[in-house]
């Protein structure tokens, strides 16, 4: 974990009500703090370094010219997770959770302003989540392929790749509003060798549907891009070692984050999304994936609309590879095309005049 670095939180309350003990996030920098900041968060069961394809001298995200810091999500086996703790149970941990605790990073690094907050998938989400939750801290927003709101229709594949996942265990899944079916003070927690290959292939393979996109699959570019000989080696090498290498247990956990993403969920929206959307400041740049399958543009094209006036601008990604058009690269076009995008909005959005005061929250 080459620069990775931890910033201990304590004992840290929960939006739910719960607390996890000893907390932590891990989290890397480039760039010197002098800079102006971009916050780059990770997406779902991805690592920091799973994030550094964005960032670099030939990019819009250059050191040179910001000081980037990429944190990484509660359970993603960086920051606190189940795979890292004791914690049995893990408790519930939501977007909020996550954004609350890296604005105290942000305080502990110096860091008293944002130029921007970006980020694909899950780190869209929290891109929302910050433009909601601290809506005068930031310059830029700019989400790309991921939502302000999880979906029903993205709550429904979440529920079945779950499924899949709990399965090997032999135990069901609590909704979508929880997260399995267990006697309280009873949760086995530990898996078994056996169960973590059956539940992760089943996990991989459920996933493989829905990542990219019909013309994708189609046009054969598992092939093309891949190497993948049939479609059934793109399935073992690609999507089933992809969950392999994942643990169980931080999945559920992040998977619950994502399933119960909703910017309104937080004072002082109480659950009004409109009122929610409507209270961003930052000059936002929605890019969802016209073939993404469960963050279509129709969804962000209401998010837009729900902005004030001037606020949000959506553009649409031109690309057949489904949610993974923003995803760690694997055709150059796309990266070309979001990085362009980031540039230009980086050098015209002008820089917001109030610079928010942020009041310790205990951490005790």
């Amino acid at each position: 974990m080459d620069g990775v670095k931890k910033f201990v939180l304590g004992d840290f309350d929960l939006q739910g009500g719960g607390k996890l003990p000893a907390a932590w996030i891990a989290y890397k920098t480039f760039g010197e703090s002098s800079l102006p900041a971009i916050l780059y968060p990770s997406w779902y069961s991805g690592t920091i370094s799973d994030n550094e394809w964005l960032v670099g001298e030939d990019k819009a995200l250059n050191p040179k010219n910001y000081f980037i810091i990429i944190p990484a999500l509660f359970g993603n086996s960086q920051s606190i997770s189940p795979s890292n703790s004791d914690i049995s149970p893990f408790p519930d941990v939501t977007f909020f959770d996550n954004v609350r605790a890296q604005r105290l990073l942000l305080d502990e690094l110096g860091v008293k302003h944002l130029r921007a907050v970006t980020g694909w998938s899950m780190g869209a989400g929290q891109s929302f989540q910050w433009a909601t939750q601290y809506p005068d801290f930031i310059d830029i927003c700019v989400p790309f392929c991921g939502s302000a709101r999880t979906s029903l229709h993205n709550q429904v594949f979440l529920e079945g790749v779950k499924s899949a996942l709990l399965a090997a265990k032999g135990v069901a899944s609590a909704g979508s509003s929880g997260g399995r079916v267990e006697t309280a003070g009873k949760e086995n927690r530990t898996w078994s060798d056996s169960e973590k290959e059956i539940g992760l292939k089943a996990f991989g393979r459920g996933y493989a549907g829905w990542g990219f996109s019909q013309a994708f699959y189609r046009e054969e570019l598992h092939k093309k891009f891949y190497g993948a000989k049939d479609l059934e080696d793109f399935m073992v090498t690609f999507w089933e070692g992809w969950a392999l290498k994942k643990d169980p247990e931080n999945l559920l956990v992040m998977l619950h984050t994502w399933q119960s993403g909703d910017v309104s969920k937080q004072e002082p929206y109480n659950g009004n999304f409109e009122k929610a959307m409507a209270a961003v400041k930052a000059k936002t740049l929605v890019l969802p994936s016209k073939t993404d399958l469960y963050f279509p543009p129709e969804d962000s094209e209401y998010e837009v609309a729900c902005m004030s006036p001037g606020v949000g601008e959506l553009d649409v990604y031109p690309s057949i590879w489904g949610h993974w058009a923003g995803g760690p690269p694997g055709n150059m076009d796309d990266v070309r095309w979001l990085d362009e995008r980031l540039a230009k909005l980086l050098s015209e959005a002008p820089v917001n005049d109030v610079v928010a005061k942020f009041d310790k929250v205990s951490i005790a």
